[in-house]
């Protein structure tokens, strides 16, 4: 199916792996031009013409200068995807620092709103913007709390945005991933390796045992990062016009609600 995405130019946070990567990599083989943004460098799947640009989105002033760099360069803005974002894992509520709630919010709401509010006046007339979030959102643990508060909030943001501009041409929409094999499971260290340590067994197994277990999904897999980028590059596409203020699950059936 063609996007329609040809010479767009289109914004990626948090390009340099997993799901902001694999997402780069699809908008640029549906002819986008892509400028991934992240503070690691972004080395692969912009393809010839896509640029990157390193930046840490925690930097209140960084989201101002990524967005004049990219109309410097390009001109305009066609769509912003806010995939940047992360969590450390929590023992308690009672142990989470001022610093660390301030920190994750930061991460994974404040760098969406500050780069929504640096591209939203050039994409007036026409966009898209495109928002991460995490089913945690809905499904609070003990060991997210935090970060699943986070995460609520950028669901608030993004139909805020959609009332206020989808009248103006500019969409706004959320991707909601649950489980998603992303380096977050595979780094030393990671919820796989701590999950692995938690029941005596190695990684594969731990991680089969959280997506069928402790929070089983209708699939039976977990997610991989082409699942949620195929969603993205949908809601970015000018087919998906009629969609905006809404929230995609791309959950396996781990969140299910009426």
């Amino acid at each position: 199916m063609d996007l329609r995405l040809t010479d767009k130019v289109v914004v990626v946070t948090g390009a340099a792996s997993g799901i902001g990567q694999a997402t780069a990599r699809l908008l640029t083989e549906e002819g986008a031009v892509v400028v991934g943004v992240d503070r690691d460098p972004v080395d692969a799947g912009l393809g010839a013409r896509g640029t990157a640009v390193q930046a840490d989105l925690t930097d209140p002033a960084a989201p101002a200068r990524v967005i004049a760099a990219v109309l410097e360069q390009h001109g305009r803005i066609d769509a912003l995807v806010n995939n940047a974002g992360g969590l450390q894992a929590r023992s308690s509520f009672l142990d989470i620092t001022d610093e660390q709630w301030l920190a994750t919010f930061d991460l994974n709401f404040h760098a969406a709103r500050r780069m929504s509010r640096a591209a939203v006046p050039a994409m007036l007339g026409g966009g898209s913007l495109v928002h991460v979030g995490s089913d945690s959102a809905r499904l609070p643990e003990i060991g997210n709390m935090d970060y699943a508060a986070a995460k609520l909030s950028l669901l608030a943001l993004s139909t805020s945005l959609a009332t206020e501009f989808s009248p103006r041409g500019i969409r706004s929409n959320v991707v909601i991933p649950g489980p998603t094999r992303t380096p977050l499971y595979d780094r030393p260290g990671g919820f796989g390796d701590q999950a692995a340590e938690l029941w005596s067994t190695d990684r594969e197994s731990a991680i089969t045992r959280m997506v069928t277990e402790i929070r089983p999904l209708l699939t039976g897999r977990i997610g991989q990062p082409d699942d949620v980028a195929q969603v993205v590059a949908y809601l970015v596409s000018p087919l998906s016009r009629q969609v905006t203020a809404a929230e995609w699950d791309v959950d396996g059936g781990a969140l299910r609600q009426i």
